[in-house]
């Protein structure tokens, strides 16, 4: 797609949003190169969320200031990387994103901040660089322990509470799977569910025994770390289904 398609592309997207979700923005800016992301290679942002806020004894739009800018060349190299790649759906995408942005910052909430930083620190897992390993917790909560970080899934299980010695069991979609108990004394142990479910998202199984908790309490008085591994297990239903 060639810049002005993109520009008419990306303007007519904007006029689709309603006004009361653009309360306080100044505007749209399109940028024709690509914005590289500060920490990883060959990562492209699509856009950001410019604010400025106001000094004020009053909230609301008149004293938070925003601008929306997307970067087509960013758009452009992903597009060459991915024969799918729908220039439409990422930019509506990429536009209300950032739109979240500011009504966060107008409502005084970080929930979407959070939610990027579990993003950029599951990327570094994804590497086999060095993370936060309780980074799934600030992604999207879809149930009780468990996680959503784009597509992957996350859930969060004492391996203590169960009695089986052999097994891990979790449900997923109504049904109860399980998985060999992986034998390792990490204090965080993510296991990757390759086989069992039919999953739309990478699923991941991720162990904390209590005893972690504790853990983490020790690493922040000695400067340590918590242990982490990550292993690949096949599930199976449980003997009960």
């Amino acid at each position: 797609m060639r810049f002005n398609e993109f520009e008419a592309l990306a303007w007519g997207l904007w006029e689709r949003v309603p006004e009361v979700y653009k309360a306080g923005v100044d505007g749209l800016v399109i940028e024709r190169d690509a914005q590289p992301h500060p920490d990883f290679d060959g990562i492209y942002t699509l856009g950001e969320c410019a604010t400025e806020s106001f000094p004020s004894p009053y909230g609301g739009p008149d004293t938070v200031r925003s601008a929306v800018v997307l970067y087509y060349g960013s758009f452009l190299r992903l597009a060459r990387l991915d024969p799918s790649f729908d220039w439409e759906e990422e930019l509506w995408e990429t536009i209300t994103h950032e739109l979240k942005h500011h009504l966060e910052t107008l409502a005084v909430e970080d929930a979407l901040e959070d939610f990027d930083y579990a993003v950029d620190e599951n990327f570094r897992r994804a590497e086999g660089e060095r993370f936060d390993p309780f980074f799934f917790r600030s992604g999207m909560e879809i149930a009780p322990n468990r996680y959503r970080v784009e597509r992957d899934v996350f859930i969060e299980i004492d391996p203590d509470t169960q009695a089986d010695a052999a097994w891990i069991e979790f449900e997923w979609e109504g049904r109860r799977y399980r998985v060999a108990r992986p034998r390792n004394t990490a204090d965080v142990c993510f296991v990757r569910v390759d086989d069992g479910p039919e999953l739309e998202a990478d699923l991941f199984i991720v162990l904390v025994p209590r005893r972690s908790v504790w853990t983490s309490l020790r690493s922040l008085l000695t400067r340590t770390e918590p242990t982490v591994t990550e292993i690949s297990a096949n599930a199976e239903l449980a003997t009960n289904e």
